[in-house]
């Protein structure tokens, strides 16, 4: 395409925003009511989503090994662990460790433990972290049938039921996100349609005097595209100063726990990279789809 015919264009489409005003105004209404739902929705999911995955990665399987196995024997038992494929990490916390490790949790009801610290009656443990969260129940299946592994804990039930509630809300959220993005098509499509129907005469005219499809629909194109822009700029400027309120809000409370947001900085900058190409796809799209059947004349 050539330029000069490309800068016309491109004087076309912004003219036209001008000369329809209201329905300018229209269509990018409902490109930014649209985007704020989905973006609110989308920082909410994704916040979720780091959460569900901090406590995915937070599961642990625990192998208490058996009094009588030697420091031979452990070796033995952690090269056995280390060899299955799905385990990520293997980390050694001696009986000792763990007797004090309980009497801190425990605060001042921990001072009675102190009496077994000459006797200690606990086990050496093997901390044993998957490389997949959901590979958890397996592996501690395959750890239960190795010799000197006296007794393996991971949270048997409620790690399966954990595990399930995440991925019926992941999937729950993907399948809202997508509906959103297909009624905000459709709606965005609709309202630029009335704006596209009254110009079907000059639409009419241009294909009668010989000009091109693609001539015809290169403005449309750039107007849907400019509709999406313009729609897009109100849902970010709300997103990034309400999250960035509840950022330095909520961030500071949450601190030590292993719940925590998404940092501001690049979360906020990806969801409006998001926003606006979305938007742009958006418009462009209602814009193509609309003026598509007065082309056929």
């Amino acid at each position: 395409m050539k330029s000069r015919t490309l800068r016309r264009h491109f004087r076309e489409s912004f003219k036209s925003l001008a000369r329809n005003g209201w329905m300018t105004f229209a269509s990018a209404s409902a490109v930014t009511v649209t985007l704020i739902l989905v973006g609110v929705f989308f920082v909410i999911m994704m916040n979720l989503n780091n959460v569900a995955t901090s406590i995915e990665e937070d599961v642990e399987i625990r192998v208490h090994i058996d009094v009588a196995a030697t420091e031979e024997d452990q070796q033995i038992l952690r090269e056995q662990i280390e060899q299955i494929s799905e385990v990520g990490s293997v980390a050694f916390i001696p009986k000792e460790e763990e007797l004090n490790n309980m009497i801190t949790s425990l605060g001042e009801d921990g001072e009675a433990f102190k009496l077994f610290e000459q006797d200690n009656p606990l086990n050496d443990i093997f901390v044993v972290k998957t490389k997949n969260p959901t590979d958890t129940m397996t592996v501690a299946e395959e750890l239960e049938g190795l010799p000197y592994a006296s007794k393996v804990k991971y949270g048997q039930g409620e790690v399966e039921k954990l595990f399930s509630f995440i991925n019926v809300s992941r999937n729950v959220g993907l399948v809202l996100i997508i509906g959103l993005l297909f009624t905000a098509m459709f709606l965005i499509s609709n309202t630029i349609k009335i704006t596209i129907v009254s110009r079907r005469r000059e639409i009419e005219i241009m294909k009668l005097v010989g000009a091109t499809n693609a001539f015809i629909r290169w403005p449309f194109f750039l107007e849907g595209l400019w509709l999406g822009i313009l729609g897009s700029i109100l849902p970010i400027a709300l997103i990034a100063t309400s999250y960035s309120y509840a950022y330095d809000y909520i961030a500071p409370r949450l601190d030590g726990h292993f719940i925590q947001l998404l940092e501001f900085n690049p979360f906020v900058f990806q969801v409006s990279s998001l926003l606006i190409l979305m938007g742009a796809l958006i418009g462009i799209w209602g814009s193509l789809m609309s003026v598509r059947k007065f082309l056929k004349v």
